[in-house]
C-alpha cells in the first residue's frame, strides 16, 4: 500500500467512524430537551412520559431519519393525480411509501392526542422537537396545521363539529387519524390576508359554499382544511372574514367541490405537498361566529403555528449542530482533528447556543401561551406571550437558517452534498420554515402596531428584568450584573420607535428583533444553568448563556464572562 492509498483509507475510515457514531436516540442524545421539561414543567415528566419520549427519540433517530431522507429524494417527491383509473375524479395526491413511515413514527407518538389535556402543549411540543431533528420529514407541517384545528374546534367549533372531527384529529393511530390544513394566503395579497377575496355564500341547511382560489396552499391533500373567507355584507378587510372548516370529501365519499390546480415546486419542505386550490362551491362550516374569523385564526391557530414553528426550526438546528460536532470531531485536516481550529470551535459554539437558547426559550414559553389560549392568563401574561412570540418566531428562523449554514461550512465541501449528510435538506427546509406563519417583515410590522397602541413590551422587560433578578450563582453574576444596563438601553431604543411612522418603525425592530430575544434567551438559558433538580446543576447552560450574550448583545453592552475564546472551547466541547 503507498503512502497515498493509505491517506486515503484512513480519510474514508474517518468518515465511516462518523456515520457510525450519529446518535440512534435523539432523546438520550439531547438531553438538553429533558432538563428543560424538568424546569419548565417537572410534573409532567412521568415514567410512562419519558418512557414515551425515548421510544420516539429511537424511532426519530432512525426510521423516521431514513424514512424522511427516502422521501425527499426527487423521484419520490408527492405527485398530483386528480383522477383514477376509470376517470372519476379524486383530487388525491400520490405518496411515496416512505412518507407513511414518516407519518406513521410521528403521528403514532401521541403528540396530537397531548393536546386534549391542560399542559398538553409543551408535551406535544417535546415529541415535536424530536421529529423536527429530521427536518420538515412531510408531516410536521401539517402537524401544527392539524394542532390550530384542534385548538379552534375545541375553543369555539360547535358540538357537532367536535363530534365529528376531534376524535380523527387527535388519533394516536396514523390509519384512521385525522390530518389539517391551513389556507389564508391568496395570489393579491400574500401576507395581507384582509386582501383575500374567496366567498363564502350561506345555503339553506347553515352550511356555507366556498368560491375561490387559495395560492399557497400547504398540505394540500389535508383530510380537513381551515381556511378563510368573505361573509356576506361583512366589512372590507380582515374584519370580514369569516373561519370555516372544509373536508376534503362529502359524505358518502365523493371529492369535494374544489380543485388542486398544481403543486408548487419549492425550494425546501419538497416532501410534503403545498398548491393552488380553486374552490368551486366546496361545502363548509363556520367556526365560531362569522365576524370573530380572522380574531380566531389569530388567537387559535396562527399564534400557535408559530410555536409549533419555533420549534420545527429549533429542532433541525439542533441536529444541524449536532452533526457538525461529530463531524468535527472525526475529520482530519493539516495534522489533527479539525475541532481542535479556533475557526471551527467558533462555528460550533455559535451553533450550540443559538439552538439551546431557542429550545429553552420557546419551551418555557408555552406553557403561558396556552394559558393565553384557554383564557387563563393574566393581563400582563397575555402581553408577554403576544410579545415574545412574535418575536420568537423571528429569531428562531433566522438563527436556524444560520445554524444549518454553519453546519454546512464545517463539513467543507462534503456539506454541499445531497447524498453526504442531513445539511443541505436542513438548510432549505429552514428557509422555507422562515416565511411560514407570517414573514419577519410582517410580524415586526405587527409587533410594531403592538407598540404603538399601548407598552405591551413592559412584560416582555418585566419577565426578563425578573428571570435576571433570580440569578444568585456566582457564575451567572456576570449576567446578573450586565442585565440592568442592557435592559435599559434596548428598552428605551424599543420605545423610541414609538415615534416613528409605522414603516420605519417596523424597520427599527426588525433591527432590533436579535438583541432583544438575545437578552430573553441567555435569561432563560441562565435559568437553566441554576436548575438543579438532581443536585446537579447545568454549567454548561450558564456558559451557553455568557456565549450567546456576547455574540448577540456584545457590541451593544459589551462582553462579559472572561476570556471569549475559552468559553467557546466550553460551549463547543458539549
Amino acid at each position: 500500500m503507498t503512502q497515498a492509498t493509505s491517506r486515503i483509507t484512513a480519510g474514508r475510515a474517518d468518515l465511516a467512524a462518523w456515520k457510525a457514531a450519529q446518535p440512534a436516540n435523539f432523546f438520550r442524545a439531547e438531553p438538553l430537551l429533558a432538563q428543560t421539561l424538568s424546569l419548565v414543567a417537572p410534573e409532567s415528566l412521568t415514567p410512562d412520559f419519558i418512557a414515551r419520549l425515548d421510544t420516539h427519540g429511537a424511532a426519530c433517530a432512525t426510521e423516521l431519519d431514513e424514512a424522511a431522507t427516502i422521501n425527499n429524494r426527487p423521484w419520490n417527491l408527492p405527485r398530483l393525480e386528480r383522477y383514477d383509473a376509470i376517470g372519476n375524479r379524486t383530487e388525491e395526491i400520490e405518496n411515496h411509501p416512505s412518507y407513511h413511515d414518516a407519518g406513521r413514527v410521528i403521528y403514532e407518538s401521541g403528540l396530537m392526542g397531548e393536546l386534549a389535556h391542560e399542559g398538553g402543549l409543551l408535551r406535544s411540543l417535546a415529541f415535536f422537537t424530536l421529529s423536527s431533528m429530521c427536518g420538515e420529514a412531510a408531516h410536521n407541517c401539517p402537524v401544527a396545521c392539524t394542532a390550530g384545528i384542534i385548538s379552534s374546534l375545541s375553543a369555539v367549533g360547535s358540538p357537532e363539529l367536535r363530534a365529528a372531527y376531534l376524535p380523527g384529529l387527535l388519533s394516536r393511530s396514523y390509519k384512521t387519524r385525522l390530518d389539517g390544513a391551513q389556507f389564508l394566503t391568496e395570489v393579491q395579497g400574500g401576507s395581507d390576508v384582509g386582501a383575500g377575496d374567496t366567498r363564502a355564500l350561506p345555503l339553506a341547511d347553515g352550511s356555507f359554499a366556498i368560491h375561490g382560489e387559495k395560492w399557497f396552499c400547504s398540505n394540500a391533500g389535508a383530510d380537513l382544511i381551515l381556511m378563510t373567507a368573505r361573509y356576506p355584507d361583512g366589512p372590507e378587510g380582515t374584519s370580514g372574514l369569516g373561519l370555516f372548516l372544509v373536508a376534503k370529501t362529502l359524505p358518502g365519499g365523493a371529492p369535494n367541490h374544489f380543485v388542486i390546480r398544481r403543486l408548487k415546486d419549492k425550494l425546501g419542505t419538497r416532501s410534503m405537498p403545498s398548491g393552488e386550490i380553486d374552490f368551486q362551491g366546496a361545502i363548509a362550516h363556520s367556526v365560531g361566529p362569522l365576524r370573530d374569523g380572522f380574531k380566531t385564526v389569530m388567537r387559535y391557530v396562527i399564534n400557535l403555528s408559530r410555536i409549533y414553528n419555533a420549534i420545527a426550526v429549533t429542532g433541525a438546528a439542533l441536529r444541524a449542530a449536532s452533526v457538525a460536532a461529530s463531524y468535527a470531531r472525526h475529520r482530519r485536516a493539516f495534522g489533527g482533528p479539525i475541532a481542535e481550529y479556533a475557526s471551527v470551535i467558533d462555528l460550533v459554539a455559535a451553533m450550540r447556543s443559538d439552538a439551546a437558547a431557542s429550545l429553552v426559550a420557546t419551551l418555557s414559553l408555552a406553557p403561558a401561551a396556552e394559558r393565553a389560549m384557554r383564557g387563563t392568563a393574566s393581563a400582563d401574561e397575555q402581553s408577554f406571550v403576544r410579545f415574545a412570540t412574535n418575536l420568537n418566531k423571528v429569531v428562531t428562523a433566522r438563527l436556524a437558517v444560520e445554524t444549518t449554514l454553519r453546519g454546512i461550512e464545517t463539513l467543507g465541501g462534503n456539506g454541499a452534498i445531497e447524498s453526504f449528510s442531513i445539511l443541505p435538506r436542513l438548510h432549505r427546509d429552514m428557509i422555507v420554515c422562515e416565511n411560514w406563519e407570517g414573514t419577519p417583515n410582517v410580524l415586526c410590522a405587527q409587533m410594531a402596531r403592538d407598540l404603538h397602541r399601548g407598552r405591551i413590551d413592559d412584560a416582555f422587560f418585566a419577565h426578563v428584568s425578573a428571570r435576571f433578578e433570580a440569578l444568585s450563582s456566582e457564575a451567572a453574576r456576570p449576567l446578573a450584573e450586565a442585565a440592568p444596563a442592557a435592559i435599559a438601553e434596548l428598552a428605551a431604543r424599543l420605545d423610541a420607535t414609538r415615534a416613528l411612522p409605522h414603516d420605519r418603525a417596523t424597520l427599527a425592530i426588525k433591527r432590533l428583533s436579535v438583541p432583544l430575544a438575545a437578552l430573553w434567551y441567555a435569561a432563560e438559558l441562565a435559568r437553566l444553568g441554576e436548575h438543579d433538580p438532581d443536585g446537579q446543576k447545568q454549567p454548561w447552560a450558564l456558559q451557553a448563556a455568557l456565549h450567546l450574550w456576547n455574540r448577540h448583545l456584545g457590541p451593544t453592552v459589551g462582553a462579559i464572562g472572561g476570556d471569549e475564546y475559552e468559553l467557546a472551547r466550553a460551549v463547543a466541547a458539549l
